[in-house]
């Protein structure tokens, strides 16, 4: 299953509310249920601190990419969200383990076999994509949710003459089950 069929406007959030991670993650969630992604809130969001406890999702560059299996899930999805505020998030990036993140991107994927199939296939390929400097810097300036969209999969090509700002490198991305 390729991004293209995955990435809905109705699940990105360009103004998230929140100030710390679980109200950051019950803020997305709550935009899942409300477009019939999951139909447990709470369930869900038990589930994706399931798997932050095996490690952190913080992947450098203010980007943090949550995911996990649950039962809960309807069908499969990326809410995308960018905060208002920084929110502090574990990372593998920092001597502290903390790091400051704005862009959120929120794996819906059931427990299901065939699900978790798709959803490490979709997880590498938004890896390799927010590996490139130019598109995450792009991504945090986005004012539209189809620019979040298109951002996302343009080839990088399309990307040439972004200027960019001071941002970290994104050097190790945890995306293990």
């Amino acid at each position: 299953m390729p991004l293209i069929d995955i990435l809905n406007p109705d699940i990105i959030d360009l103004e998230v509310k929140g100030n710390t991670k679980d109200e950051v993650l019950r803020y997305m969630a709550r935009d899942l249920y409300d477009n019939g992604y999951i139909n447990d809130v709470d369930q869900f969001v038990s589930d994706i601190y399931v798997r932050e406890a095996e490690g952190p999702t913080g992947m450098g560059s203010h980007i943090s990419i949550p995911h996990g299996k649950s039962e809960s899930v309807q069908k499969i999805g990326i809410c995308i969200g960018r905060t208002l505020n920084p929110v502090k998030w574990e990372t593998g990036m920092t001597e502290d383990g903390w790091q400051d993140t704005r862009l959120i991107f929120l794996f819906c994927v059931s427990a299901d076999a065939e699900f978790a199939t798709n959803h490490m296939m979709l997880l590498s390929e938004l890896a390799g994509k927010l590996g490139n400097d130019a598109r995450v810097a792009r991504l945090a300036d986005a004012t539209t949710k189809q620019e979040v969209i298109d951002l996302i999969l343009c080839d990088e090509s399309e990307l040439e003459g972004t200027e960019l700002k001071d941002t970290e490198e994104i050097v190790d991305l945890d995306i293990d089950f």
